[in-house]
């Protein structure tokens, strides 16, 4: 695959990570946050869950990621992060879907999360071609072979066929975006940048916690 090509199917995954987003540069007046009409169930008994929904196709996600990773190592410990990859039924979101998730089984998320957005966006690696990307792990010093096996396992797949019905229940059209408490919905655009989109997350945790009797 040459180069030209490689950016041209960027820009396509680019394009379909702002599905229904509005621009990020400034708020339009509305609130910062969107209430749901029904609580999402979580998966945090006794804590307050935050999710982001992000793709590693996405360059909005590559640009929040630094932040969001700040912002991560301050969260006190009755706060769960949980990160959902998206595919939006699409084959290339699907095998980025499934990087995240292989990572996260062999343990390795913490070194090669922020990897796999440099590789994709900076270097201009297709990890969405499992063959690029299987190349790619073995060049981060995973052993090609056992990422392989992991990116094929059924763990993986229970927890892709998991997050896309997250992803459903949410109704998520657009990326990077966050969820607290199975209520709240924050994005760039309703909060207005995103360091405000954490300012806002921060505030509902305040208010999730309050809620369940915390101080």
């Amino acid at each position: 695959m040459d180069r030209r090509h490689v950016l041209k199917q960027l820009a396509a995954l680019a394009a379909l990570s702002t599905v229904g987003a509005a621009s990020y540069a400034q708020r339009s007046g509305g609130p910062a946050f969107q209430t749901l009409p029904t609580k999402v169930p979580t998966d945090s008994p006794g804590k307050v869950e935050v999710i982001e929904f992000f793709s590693y196709g996405c360059p909005h996600c590559h640009d929040f990621e630094p932040l969001l990773h700040d912002w991560a190592k301050k969260l006190p410990s009755d706060v769960s992060l949980v990160k959902v990859p998206i595919t939006f039924n699409r084959e290339q979101w699907t095998v980025l879907a499934r990087l995240y998730y292989t990572i996260q089984a062999l343990g390795d998320a913490d070194k090669l999360h922020a990897a796999a957005f440099d590789a994709l966006h900076n270097r201009r690696i297709p990890l969405f071609r499992e063959d690029a990307l299987f190349d790619w792990a073995a060049s981060q010093g995973v052993d090609r072979k056992r990422f392989i096996d992991a990116y094929k396992s059924f763990g993986v797949q229970s927890r892709m066929q998991r997050a896309n019905q997250i992803a459903a229940a949410y109704r998520v059209n657009g990326v990077p975006l966050m969820a607290v408490d199975g209520r709240y919905l924050v994005s760039a655009s309703t909060a207005g940048g995103y360091d405000a989109m954490l300012k806002t997350v921060d505030e509902l945790i305040a208010r999730s916690r309050s809620g369940k009797g915390g101080s």
